[in-house]
C-alpha cells in the first residue's frame, strides 16, 4: 500500500510543523489549507482529519461540519481573491492522496472559457516556477483565517442567544 501523504501532512500539522498556508484553520474534523502545487492563489483544500477513502465513510459530525465549512470557505475564497464564484471538487484518487479532501477553487471572472469547469485542473500540479508564491499563499491564509474566525465566532454567539 502507498503511504498517504495527506495523513503525513496532518501529523505534521498536529505537531505544529507546517507553515501558515498549510494550517489556515483546523476544526475537530477538517483542516483548511492552501494547495501547494497550484498557479491559482486561493485554491484551498478541506482535508478530512482522519483517513477515509470515500465520502460514504464520513460520520454525521464530519458531514455537518463539512457543510458549514464548504460554505464559509467559499465565501472567504471569494473575498480573498475577488473571484466571481468557487468550484468545489472531490475525487480522492491521486496516488499520494487517497484521502477524502475537497478542493475549493476560485473561479475568476476573467478566466478564459477553455479553462473553466473541469479544465480548471490545468492550474494544479504545475511546475514550481508557475506556482503561487509562499508569500501570496500566506496572504490568502491570513485573510481566510480572519474571515473564518469572525464568521464562526458570530455563528457561535448567535447560537448561544
Amino acid at each position: 500500500m502507498t503511504t498517504c501523504m495527506t495523513c503525513q501532512l496532518i501529523r505534521a500539522r498536529d505537531a505544529g510543523d507546517r507553515p501558515l498556508w498549510d494550517s489556515i484553520h483546523r476544526t475537530a474534523h477538517w483542516d483548511v489549507v492552501h494547495s501547494y502545487n497550484t498557479s491559482l492563489a486561493g485554491w484551498l483544500v478541506l482535508v478530512a482529519r482522519r483517513h477515509m477513502a470515500a465520502i460514504a465513510e464520513m460520520n454525521e459530525a464530519e458531514a455537518v461540519e463539512l457543510g458549514r465549512l464548504l460554505r464559509l470557505v467559499s465565501i472567504a475564497v471569494q473575498r480573498a481573491t475577488n473571484s466571481e464564484k468557487t468550484y468545489v471538487v472531490q475525487f480522492a484518487e491521486a496516488v499520494e492522496h487517497p484521502h477524502v479532501h475537497f478542493h475549493v477553487v476560485p473561479r475568476m471572472a476573467d478566466l478564459p472559457p477553455h479553462q473553466r469547469g473541469p479544465a480548471i485542473f490545468g492550474h494544479l500540479g504545475v511546475p514550481e516556477a508557475e506556482r503561487v508564491s509562499e508569500a501570496r499563499m500566506n496572504e490568502v491564509a491570513v485573510d481566510v483565517r480572519m474571515f473564518l474566525a469572525n464568521a464562526l465566532s458570530t455563528m457561535n454567539d448567535s447560537m448561544i442567544q
